[in-house]
């Protein structure tokens, strides 16, 4: 099946977009009232000199809309001379209209008196206002190079944990919006700004709809921040969020990501932006917009630095700016994006499909918000083994219909499921494919269990559960024993999970094989893998939640559910490209128009290491063009070769 990696290809700028936002370090948010064209043009020189092409800038609201029905036009000029030194320094930018939130404070204009900003009309009606007549000011420069309506709008707007608008009504807003720049002239690329936290990708339901909004959009932005317990998760975060935010099949800019050098080393810095840029590209990001240019040292008495201090330090640049490790390792990725000519790739298809239930990102009757959390968690840590063991997987969603041709299905820790996809999955297994679930009994008391309609059918087994009690886990370590060959695995072959979960999801599924035959067991001699034949194909049933015990362990990865893919993908014919005898490095590969293809080896090892992979052809240095057969990498290290196939 083709993954996702839409370029934005209809801008006319050859290069992509690779960037950061920008506040100058003379006055962070407060940077047009005492605007400094020389520092600018430094600033700017520097982010350039690494091979950055852009940056996202922004109209602070209060300042430049003083009121209801005026522009400050000196702040204008100011902006202009920021547009002309774009263009100097050899770079674009992206302007962002509605900024009233920034790095932890909400600001006002002093007119908006407390109205809604979504639904009170007039309010709506001051935003479009304002955005057009921003949008006519600069349309016609070349240093803009697309826009957004707003800077994380779910905080500012309203606070959506506690008071979120419905959907129809953001998205109502969100046409407002970008009509306002279409009618205005603008012919750049937009999007909200709005950091892609809305139901499609995080499960919480905020209003922002990524499918309800497609219409008006041109591409989709995460915001990546949000912190795990155990590195590869964590190094696999933004990859993950940006598979889930392609769900509109719009290109997808890394809009915000990045970490304050308050909180980690110099070195743990330059890791976690190697593994995001890295593995957000091999995750579908066609654009990469660094939070945030320089360091503000010198505003440490000014709001919202005062009372947020390590949003200080958040620069790819220091005060003085001089570069930092994290704006080393953007100048590092830029290379590599060069050399393989990165806009003329795509992503190799993938045998895999990683399913994403509808109970995600839809609200049916009576079902529960809480379930959402452990279908995010489940599919991040799948998603992280599949990765382990070298296996490309695409996403299909199960609200869609499970689009897509895909040999190997995988559903990790799926409890809940509709019954047309109930039907899909077992008609496709029939037609020749892998169908692979692993059971999980929920988080919460209500409705334990598997939620959809004959389970023992699709995988020829008979269920023992008692009504409304969980089967409890009462190892530490779940063994799983092979009991016969399985794909690479072979009988006697015992994998070993961590057992975690709360007292509800800590459960087995007892069951009795009937059409199936057992693969392997639990040291108590109970079915843990089972599979059915079906037509040319066949369905696979784990009893243990496997994906979501880890998901729920710190510190776990690479923990064996990488072995079981791997053999899953070997019983299901799935084609993997090249492969690493490690489960700390991962592989992927990105093909080139001219039929070209690169290789991407990414460690999560903290230690160097040697590793020899077995690809489909040969190995070569990307810059000599040497063969290459053994790859030492550093610490958490990042090799692009290229592959060049047997004919």
């Amino acid at each position: 099946m083709r993954r996702h990696s839409a370029q934005l290809t209809h801008h006319p700028a050859v290069l992509p977009w690779l960037g950061a936002n920008f506040w100058s370090r003379t006055g962070g948010p407060l940077m047009w009232r005492d605007y400094d064209p020389k520092t600018v043009r430094a600033e700017l020189r520097v982010l350039h000199e690494h091979g950055l092409t852009m940056t996202r800038s922004f109209f602070y609201w209060p300042d430049f809309h003083p009121q209801p029905h005026r522009i400050d036009e000196a702040l204008c000029e100011h902006f202009r001379d920021f547009l002309d030194a774009h263009s100097e320094t050899g770079m674009g930018t992206v302007p962002t209209f509605i900024v009233g939130h920034m790095s932890g404070e909400n600001w006002d204009p002093a007119w908006r008196g407390g109205r809604d900003l979504y639904e009170d009309v007039w309010m709506v009606g001051r935003q479009a206002w304002f955005v057009s007549q921003m949008t006519r000011r600069f349309k016609d420069h070349p240093a803009v190079t697309g826009w957004l309506i707003t800077n994380e709008m779910p905080g500012y707007g309203r606070v959506y944990q506690v008071d979120p608008p419905s959907s129809e009504v953001v998205t109502a807003w969100a046409q407002a919006m970008c009509n306002a720049v279409r009618a205005a002239g603008g012919t750049q690329p937009v999007s909200l700004g709005d950091g892609a936290w809305g139901i499609e990708v995080t499960g919480r339901d905020n209003g922002f709809s990524l499918l309800e909004t497609a219409e008006y959009i041109d591409f989709v932005g995460p915001h990546v921040y949000r912190s795990d317990t155990d590195r590869p998760r964590q190094h696999l975060r933004a990859a993950f969020e940006c598979e889930l935010a392609s769900v509109t099949g719009h290109p997808v800019v890394l809009e915000e990501f990045g970490l304050s050098t308050d909180t980690v080393s110099a070195e743990n810095a330059a890791v976690h932006y190697r593994q995001t840029l890295h593995n957000s590209l091999l995750g579908g990001a066609t654009g990469w917009v660094a939070w945030n240019n320089t360091d503000y040292d010198d505003l440490w008495d000014r709001s919202p630095y005062d009372h947020h201090p390590f949003e200080m330090h958040f620069g790819i640049t220091d005060s003085t700016g001089a570069p930092k490790a994290p704006l080393l390792e953007l100048a590092e990725f830029a290379k590599v994006l060069g050399a393989v000519d990165f806009t003329r790739c795509r992503r190799a298809d993938a045998g895999a499909a990683l399913v994403v239930p509808a109970f995600l990102e839809r609200g049916y009757p009576y079902s529960r918000p809480a379930d959402r959390p452990l279908i995010f968690t489940s599919l991040h840590q799948s998603y992280v083994a599949a990765r382990a063991a070298d296996l490309p997987v695409g996403f299909t969603r199960e609200a869609d219909g499970l689009p897509g041709d895909a040999a190997l299905y995988l559903l990790p820790a799926t409890r809940q499921l509709t019954t047309r996809t109930r039907r899909e999955l077992e008609h496709r297994a029939h037609e020749g494919a892998t169908v692979y679930l692993s059971f999980c009994s929920g988080e919460h008391p209500g409705t334990r269990g598997p939620w959809f309609d004959d389970l023992d059918g699709l995988f020829g087994v008979e269920l023992q559960l008692s009504y409304g009690v969980a089967e409890p886990i009462e190892d530490d370590v779940l063994e799983m024993t092979f009991t016969d060959d399985f794909g690479g695995l072979t009988a006697g072959d015992t994998l070993r999970f961590p057992v975690a979960g709360n007292e509800d999801s800590r459960a087995y599924l007892p069951v009795l094989p009937r059409d199936a035959r057992v693969v392997a067991v639990d040291a108590h001699g109970r079915p843990a893998l089972l599979v059915r034949d079906t037509g040319r194909g066949r369905t696979v049933l784990a009893t243990y939640p496997l994906e979501h015990m880890a998901a729920r362990t710190a510190r776990v990865n690479p923990e064996e559910t990488h072995r079981l893919y791997a053999a899953l993908a070997d019983v299901a014919g799935v084609r993997r490209p090249v492969t690493v005898d490690s489960p700390y490095v991962g592989a992927d590969v990105l093909v080139h128009q001219d039929g070209r293809r690169f290789v991407w080896l990414v460690s999560q090892s903290s230690a160097e290491l040697t590793v020899r992979p077995v690809a489909d052809g040969t190995l070569h240095d990307l810059t000599s063009g040497a063969p290459t057969a053994g790859v030492t990498l550093a610490p958490y290290g990042v090799c692009v070769l290229e592959l060049k196939c047997w004919s």
